[in-house]
């Protein structure tokens, strides 16, 4: 089934959007479980979960940038088995994000619930991701000769756009917890009140 440009834009700007609520509602959630750590018995965080965290974010930057550079190859002339080569690169980067999305489920019991939000979140990203880099590996492999559509590019933005903001989700999460775990270790050293 063919797919006019109109609509792939459409489905993308729409699975935007809900990423975008998805994320907008993260400043909020991270606020809160700041706070709610001073009201009640805080669960540590998980290094185990904090490290995988920090692997996961360098996974997401690799695939980003990858993401960004293909993206740009539409606006040169770079040959057909160049974007074979960038977009298996792409896929094994993601194949590799996904294991270790699987490692972070696996922790996830022992996480600290900003880290667990963190995981749940990191999925939805991931799975639009793949979606798109598949699409874009079909493309490729139907019409080599004739692979730079309109359809092709859209899905090629699209995986810079859920790369990009996967990668910038990820790090702030990872942000967060090394400032709170120096917030905490500051309020332990100037002897501050637990409420």
């Amino acid at each position: 089934m063919q797919t006019s440009g109109y609509v792939v834009d459409q489905e993308r700007k729409d699975h935007m959007n809900k990423i975008t609520k998805l994320w907008m509602g993260t400043p909020a959630i991270l606020l809160a479980g700041w706070a709610g750590t001073a009201n009640a018995a805080a669960v540590p965080d998980s290094e185990h979960v904090a490290k995988l965290l920090s692997e996961a974010k360098t996974m997401a930057f690799q695939i980003k940038e990858d993401a960004v550079a293909m993206e740009g190859f539409t606006r040169m002339d770079v040959s057909w088995e160049s974007h074979a080569v960038a977009i298996n690169q792409i896929r094994d980067h993601v194949n590799a994000l996904e294991k270790q999305e699987a490692l972070l489920k696996d922790a996830r019991n022992a996480a600290s619930p900003w880290q667990k939000t963190a995981i749940d979140r990191i999925v939805p990203y991931l799975d639009e991701l793949e979606g798109y880099t598949s699409a874009v590996i079909e493309r490729i492999n139907d019409k080599p000769s004739r692979f730079l559509t309109a359809d092709y590019k859209d899905f090629l933005e699209a995986n810079a756009d859920y790369a990009t903001d996967l990668a910038a989700m990820i790090g702030e999460f990872v942000d967060y917890g090394k400032t709170r775990d120096r917030m905490e270790r500051l309020g332990t050293k100037l002897e501050i009140p637990k409420r």
